[in-house]
C-alpha cells in the first residue's frame, strides 16, 4: 500500500510524516541503530486505520550518523519535547509507539504529556539494572568506571560515569499512560523479571512472543508484530 509521505526538517532535525491530514498522531521514537524510516511498518497499519506517524532520526542515527557521542538523555530528551510541543495544537489525539531504548527516553520525556495511549516493543525500562548487567558482562566495576570516567569495550560498548549518574539521578517513577507492551521470549538484553515488575507496577498489558528476540526482524517475529500492532489499535 502506498503511504504518503511528507519529508522535512523539524528544527533542522530530518522527519517524515506519513499519511493523509488527520487529527490523530503516533509518535514514533526508534532505538538504537534505527532510523525514521523504519516507523513505515507501523505506518502501513495505522494510516489506514485514519492515523498519521511522525518520525525522526535522533542523535548519531539515520542521516545524523556524523553527531558523534550523542545518543545521551540530555541530547535526545530536549529533542523528543521539543518533538512533542510541534504536535501538540495540530493534533486531537497523540499516541506513541517506541522501540528498546526508545522507549526509556520517552518515559523521562513525556511522562506529564497527555498522551492516548502508547505501543512499547522490547522496551528498556529499567536502565540502572541494564547498565550494570552490560558493565558485569564486560566485567567492569562501578569503582573503575568512576576512576576512568569512560570506559569503551573492545566490542565498541561504552559506560560513562556521567550517564550512570544521569541514570541514577532520574528513575522513571511516574507512567501513567495506558501501554501495551511486545516482549520476545528471547530477549537477551532486558529480563522478563524487569518488564513483569513494570507492567504490574503500571498497570501495562504484555504481550509475549517466545519465540522473539530484542529485535524483531524475522518474516515470523515481523508478523506476530503486525497483528500485535493491529491488535492494539482496535482493527
Amino acid at each position: 500500500m502506498f503511504i504518503e509521505q511528507k519529508r522535512f526538517l523539524l528544527h533542522d532535525i530530518p522527519a517524515i510524516l506519513w499519511g493523509k491530514r488527520s487529527k490523530k498522531l503516533y509518535l514514533y521514537v526508534h532505538g538504537q541503530g534505527g532510523c525514521k524510516e523504519e516507523a513505515e511498518l507501523l505506518a502501513d497499519l495505522v494510516c489506514e486505520a485514519g492515523w498519521q506517524v511522525l518520525s525522526i532520526d535522533l542523535p548519531g542515527h539515520g542521516l545524523r550518523k556524523e553527531e558523534i557521542n550523542s545518543f545521551d538523555p540530555w541530547h535526545v530528551i530536549p529533542e523528543l519535547k521539543a518533538f512533542f510541543e510541534f504536535t501538540k495544537s495540530k493534533y486531537d489525539y497523540i499516541s506513541l509507539f517506541a522501540n528498546s531504548i526508545g522507549a526509556w527516553f520517552s518515559m523521562l520525556s513525556f511522562k506529564d504529556e497527555q498522551i492516548k495511549n502508547c505501543m512499547f516493543v522490547s522496551p528498556v525500562l529499567d536502565m540502572k539494572n541494564l547498565i550494570l548487567k552490560m558493565m558485569n558482562s564486560a566485567n567492569i566495576s562501578l569503582e573503575r568506571l568512576q576512576q576512568e570516567r569512560v570506559i569503551t569495550t573492545s566490542s565498541g560498548q561504552t559506560f560513562s560515569w556521567d550517564y550512570w549518574n544521569y541514570v541514577l539521578n532520574n528513575p522513571v517513577t511516574k507512567w501513567n499512560i495506558s501501554t501495551e507492551i511486545l516482549y520476545g521470549g528471547k530477549d537477551n538484553l532486558i529480563d522478563f523479571s524487569i518488564v513483569k515488575k513494570f507492567c504490574d507496577t503500571f498497570k501495562c498489558s504484555l504481550t509475549v512472543m517466545n519465540d522473539g528476540e530484542h529485535w524483531f526482524h524475522t518474516e515470523e517475529q515481523l508478523n506476530f508484530l503486525r497483528n500485535w500492532i493491529r491488535k492494539s489499535i482496535g482493527e
